[in-house]
Formats: structure tokens, C-alpha cells, sequence
């Protein structure tokens, strides 16, 4: 007799719950900003974070069967073998993932893929370490990185803004940030909010007299290396300043540290007099107030899905050049501070069942279905050209 199975998944993904448990006590072992008052306690900013993540991936199986009896027969031929793949990384794209997971398992109910959201910098370490699939992350592999898997491919799936948002006491408007300014804000060159080069580019705003609180990421992260890339483009007075460049490095003192995109939110949502840079869509969510940046153009730009994707215009030849081609964008119009984020895969799967499903699911994310769930979630669509040089980085699928 023979066995007719189907099998139903459904994918919900997360934040590393150790981030969670570290928010906790976040709240004491950074220093806060002379003059501010505490706003909130530890479990109200953990409880705020865990209602923003939907907390902790996992992948349910239901397995509906069929039939009559089976025997010790082998199932049927036909019968699809059940993969799973696992990947970890950048929590600037992990909405972007939930939803791609969802979405592709309506029609590949013999896939089942799980997402944890833990930052780029530990997502490129367990890549390295093969302890996933694949992994997310905003910045490319370095040189360093990729002689420990020569050949891995290093796939474009989508790009974002990185936004400036803000909690000032009194300020309920749309503030305009010069670029000179706001590198000086995060060099702690610029302290107090009514500082008269914040009030000279925002006539008819009344700023408070009060510190800047700066809100940064606790852990190494993809989009920490975008900004800070971004920022040492400008000029030479960030690095002039003694500050770095790259997914992780020492902030002054002060200035208050959180763990992912989603805790840099609730920590500038929770803390007035603050200011802290975030992927666009976690602003968004909760409501946060972003600033106006100038480009280069020298045009004071509100992040919005079609300021990013003039950002993304600049076109290049190779994969490894994306990164740089948006570090301070040329074109009039473009917001300024946008990255790619990328999804990292090994040259070869020891297991072919995995390697094939894990190009497939590459593929599907490139495809137009794909992209446009990105655009949703306010999310900028590759461009085709940037599609056609990540198809290519990915090859054919080989069955």
C-alpha cells in the first residue's frame, strides 16, 4: 500500500532571546546624559522591545496524513523529502525574512526555513563557523572573512534607509540636519539640542535646552558599519575625531547602547532628548519621528521610499561594489544614508537537497513576488540591473 502525506509549514521568526534578557539590564550599565531623567524602568523597555519583534523563531510542522494503512513499505516515489535550512543575522532585514518565510511556504510546504535575528556580526560568524545555511547581513564579507570560504556568494536581496530618529521634549515637527551637524552630534561635538547650528537650519522650531542623548547599537552590527561608512564619507572630521568605521567599535561615554534595530527604537522612544540611527521600518512601527538629512546635493531629504530609491540609482558592474556606490549618494534627491543588506551562501552544500532549496529560496526573494513584499515593508526594491548582477553571483539552480 502506499502512504500520500502533505505537510504544512508555517515560519515565525524573532530576536535572540539573550538579546532580550540583556535589554534588561541595559537600562543600568550604560551611562546616561547629565541632565536627563530616567524615563522608563528595565522591564518596561524590555516589554516594549518584546511587543515590537514578535519574540523567537520557530518553524511548526503540522503534518496532515492520508489514506488507509501502510506497511514497512517505502513511502512513494513521489513524496517530497522535508528540508530544513537555517539562517541567523542582520536584524535590519529580519522582518524582511519573516515575511519572505511565510510567504514562500504557501507553495513550498516541503521546505522549512527558520530566521534568527541576532545581528550581522554573529550571523557572519556562525556562517563562518557553518553553523547555518545561510546568513543576513549588511556589510559584505571582508577580505580576511572570505578566505575561510573562497567562492562564497555574496547575494544583494534588498536594500534600506538607515534614519536619524528623535525624541525632543516640545519638538513635534520634521527637523532638518545639516551633514556637518549631525556628524558633529555623533562625534558628542554638539551636545545641547538648542546648539545655534541645530537652530539655524530650523527656523521657527524652539529647541529645549537640554543634552543630546545619543542612542547607538550594544553589538557588532551590519548597520552600524553602514552608518559609520556613511559618516566618515562625508569628511574627514569623523575619523579626524578619533571615531572608526565597521560593524563594531567603542562610542564615547555616555552615550546609551541597545541591542538590534528594534532596542535602538524603544530606547529613543523611551528616552527624551534623544537621537539614535535605525532601519527605517522599526522607526516606523513605533512611531518615531525622523529627521531630514542634507545629501550631497546639498536638499534636505525626507526618508521616504522614493528618495531611497533615487539613493540606489548610482549603477555599478560588480556585487562587491554596491556597498560603496551608496556610501554618500550623487544623485539630486537621494537620501543619504541607505545600505544593501545581503544574504550570504557556500559555494558548495555537502547537501545537495539543502544547497538546491537554499538557491531556490535566493531566487524566489530576487524575484519580483519577492521584492515586492520588501516594498511593503518599506523596504527598497533592487533595481533590475542589481537583480541581474545577483542572479548571476547565484547561478543556475541545479537539481
Amino acid at each position: 500500500m502506499s502512504k500520500n502525506h502533505g505537510c504544512a509549514l508555517m515560519a515565525t521568526i524573532s530576536f535572540e532571546p539573550k538579546l532580550l534578557a540583556r535589554l534588561r539590564t541595559t537600562d543600568d550599565e550604560n551611562e546616561r546624559t547629565p541632565g536627563n531623567k530616567a524615563i522608563t524602568s528595565p522591564s518596561h523597555f524590555a516589554n516594549l522591545v518584546r511587543e515590537l519583534g514578535q519574540i523567537k523563531i520557530r518553524a511548526v510542522a503540522v503534518v496532515l496524513s492520508i489514506g488507509l494503512f501502510f506497511t514497512t513499505l517505502a513511502p512513494a516515489a513521489n513524496a517530497e523529502e522535508l528540508v530544513s535550512l537555517r539562517g541567523a543575522g542582520s536584524t535590519f532585514s529580519a522582518p524582511l525574512y519573516k515575511k519572505w518565510i511565510d510567504e514562500y511556504n504557501v507553495s513550498h510546504r516541503n521546505v522549512s526555513i527558520t530566521y534568527d535575528a541576532v545581528g550581522s556580526s554573529e550571523g557572519v560568524k556562525r556562517f563562518l563557523a557553518e553553523a547555518v545555511d545561510f546568513a543576513g547581513s549588511d556589510e559584505i564579507l571582508s577580505d580576511g572573512e572570505n578566505t575561510q570560504f573562497p567562492g562564497a556568494i555574496m547575494l544583494p536581496v534588498t536594500a534600506g534607509m538607515i534614519v536619524l530618529a528623535y525624541n525632543i521634549p516640545g519638538v513635534n515637527s520634521e527637523i532638518k540636519l545639516p551633514r556637518d551637524v549631525y556628524v558633529d552630534i555623533f562625534t558628542r561635538k554638539i551636545r545641547k539640542w538648542d546648539d545655534p547650528r541645530i537652530a539655524a537650519a530650523n527656523p521657527g522650531i524652539v529647541f529645549p535646552r537640554r543634552d543630546i542623548a545619543l542612542v547607538a547599537r550594544l553589538e557588532g552590527s551590519g548597520t552600524t558599519a553602514a552608518f559609520t561608512n556613511h559618516l566618515a564619507a562625508l569628511g574627514p572630521s569623523w575619523r579626524a575625531a578619533g571615531m572608526g568605521v565597521g560593524k563594531l567599535f567603542e562610542w564615547p561615554s555616555g552615550v546609551l547602547l541597545a541591542p538590534g534595530n528594534e532596542g535602538v527604537a524603544a530606547r529613543i522612544r523611551l528616552s527624551e532628548g534623544s537621537i539614535g540611527y535605525v532601519e527605517y521600518w522599526f522607526a516606523q512601527r513605533l512611531g518615531l519621528r525622523m529627521a531630514a538629512l542634507q545629501n550631497r546635493s546639498g536638499e534636505f531629504i525626507t526618508p521616504t521610499a522614493n528618495s531611497g530609491q533615487v539613493a540606489l540609482s548610482g549603477r555599478v558592474a560588480q556585487v562587491k561594489e554596491l556597498a560603496a556606490s551608496v556610501f554618500d549618494p550623487t544623485s539630486p534627491g537621494s537620501y543619504p544614508i541607505t545600505t544593501y543588506s545581503w544574504m550570504l551562501l557556500y559555494p558548495q552544500y555537502r547537501d545537495r537537497a539543502k544547497g538546491t532549496a537554499v538557491q531556490e529560496f535566493a531566487q524566489w526573494a530576487l524575484s519580483q513576488v519577492g521584492q515586492n513584499f520588501g516594498a511593503q515593508l518599506g523596504y527598497l526594491p533592487l533595481s533590475d540591473d542589481v537583480v541581474s548582477i545577483g542572479k548571476q553571483a547565484l547561478g543556475p539552480v541545479v537539481h
